[in-house]
């Protein structure tokens, strides 16, 4: 099993997580959670259901505080995970676009919040239409999107909203497979244009592996990395890359971990309601 180091000793982390916490009333969702995430990082983050993935990145979004004795930094600097808010790009699973706004205005939301103003927005995000496969749609209201469509403008203002770090909770997870497909290609395209650090969660171990330079595996609750793997397939990746035998050994090494914890979880489910 590859267990390897979370960062190259000369790469100043982005974000430092350390002993990371979390309890709600009785139930642990993390504990103990450590892991670093490099500038321009693309970290995919699987595990069983459960495992505190969403708890995660509420903290990481200054949503929600850790327990005492967590250490958080960012960019070299000690805080507190409410120093977070507005820090970091959040796009949740729902693409929470407004069905009263159309297209472009949807992707400025963000950033017209933010203060920026509203012709100084437009003007940026008609720049980035083409990019994001949306030319000719900056009129349409969501209800006339595609559900891929529709992720195309979350992650466009995701990508608006410019911060270091994104982080993107199963963006494409609710996408039929072929078009899931095509966006894992094209996030990927876009990625290695602005070069932003991405934490990304996903709950397909071959997404995981196809877009991401390392793969964290959490534990059954409380949460924590069991498994720390580093991918060095090379890139640009491409479709073939899903059938090369180290794609296939890669994937077997992170579906036993997995596996093995999805087992603790359901034991200790059963136990629990026997009792």
């Amino acid at each position: 099993m590859n267990n390897t180091s979370s960062l190259p000793a000369a790469v100043p982390p982005l974000l430092q997580m350390r002993r990371i916490d979390k309890t709600f009333g009785h139930v642990a969702a993390l504990k103990g959670f450590d892991a670093s995430i490099a500038p321009g990082e693309f970290v995919t983050v699987v595990g069983p259901s459960g495992c505190g993935k969403s708890t995660l990145f509420n903290i990481v979004a200054g949503l929600e505080e850790p327990d005492t004795g967590a250490i958080l930094r960012f960019e070299g600097k000690d805080c507190e995970a409410a120093d977070l808010l507005g820090r970091v790009s959040f796009m949740p699973q729902r693409d929470l676009l407004l069905p009263w706004r159309t297209v472009i205005d949807n992707a400025i939301l963000a950033i017209e919040v933010e203060g920026t103003p509203r012709k100084q927005a437009r003007e940026q995000a008609l720049g980035m239409l083409p990019e994001f496969g949306l030319a000719g749609f900056e009129n349409q209201y969501p209800h006339q999107l595609s559900g891929g469509m529709r992720q195309r403008v979350a992650l466009m203002r995701t990508f608006l909203f410019k911060r270091d770090l994104m982080l993107l909770d199963e963006p494409f997870g609710a996408l039929d497979a072929l078009t899931r497909t095509m966006m894992q290609r094209w996030l990927l395209d876009v990625w290695q244009k602005h070069r932003r650090t991405i934490l990304f969660i996903t709950h397909d171990v071959d997404e995981a592996i196809f877009l991401g330079d390392r793969v964290l595996v959490m534990s059954a609750r409380p949460g924590r990395v069991k498994l720390e793997q580093r991918i060095e397939l090379p890139r640009p990746r491409s479709a073939e890359l899903l059938t090369a035998p180290e794609f296939i050994r890669i994937k077997r090494v992170l579906l036993d971990a997995i596996e093995e914890e999805s087992m603790k979880s359901f034991t200790a489910a059963t136990a629990g309601a026997t009792q």
